[in-house]
Parts: C-alpha cells; structure tokens; sequence
C-alpha cells in the first residue's frame, strides 16, 4: 500500500485517520478511501445506499447479515453499485443525495453501470 512521509508539524490530521508512529518524528498517514455504495436484495428489488471506509468489509458484514436493522430485514446482500469519494465528507453528503433521490433516478445509476445487475462484491476480492 502506497504510504506519505510528513512530518507531524506540517499538517493536520483531521479525524479519522490512522497515523503510525516512526523514527525521527516522521509519521506515516497511509490515505483512506471512502466509498458510497448501493446494495440489492435482487434485480429491481429492496435497495440499501450507504458509505464507508472499508467496502469489502462492510459488504461482507451485508451479506452475513451481521448487523440488525434495515440491511438484514430485507436481505439486501448484492453490490449493485459503488463509487469512491476523495473523503469522508463528500462521501456522506453523496450518500444523503442519493437517498433522496427518486427510485427511477436510482435504477437508472445502477444500470449505466452495472446493466446485468450483476453482484460487483465478486470483483472486490480479486
């Protein structure tokens, strides 16, 4: 994984980061990624949209059903879509966008990229 050396007094880190400690007083921010995402519980079925830092991880937690609530109850388990933000911030204010949007809107944005609605989870463990 590609990492920065910066030393501390440079910058600041705005939370949450992971910064790891090295010699020196240099710090090592390894970048973050943030993704929105929307899951299905089939073709044209239930749609979930959320966002995270770690899609594998909260895919797979999807597709366990490991976490009560509106993901588990209508078994929304396929990634059907997804799209990397440059932060945490527009990563959010994307996923309340998308939210509101009218389910035509969203149909549409599923299918300009992924037209079989095939399960993109698959790709993400190549």
């Amino acid at each position: 994984m590609p990492y920065f050396a910066i030393p501390a007094s440079h910058f600041v880190i705005p939370t949450p980061h992971f910064v790891i400690p090295a010699q020196a007083g240099i710090q090592y921010l390894y970048p973050m990624s943030f993704y929105v995402y929307i899951m299905a519980s089939q073709r044209n079925g239930t749609l979930y949209i959320g966002m995270t830092n770690d899609l594998q991880r909260r895919v797979w937690e999807h597709q366990q059903s490991l976490i009560d609530g509106f993901s588990k109850k209508y078994k929304t388990h396929m990634l059907v879509w997804y799209e990397e933000a440059p932060d945490a911030t527009s990563a959010i204010a994307h996923e309340k966008r998308l939210k509101k949007w009218n389910r035509a809107w969203k149909l549409k944005l599923i299918e300009e990229q992924n037209p079989n609605w095939r399960d993109l989870s698959e790709d993400l463990h190549k």
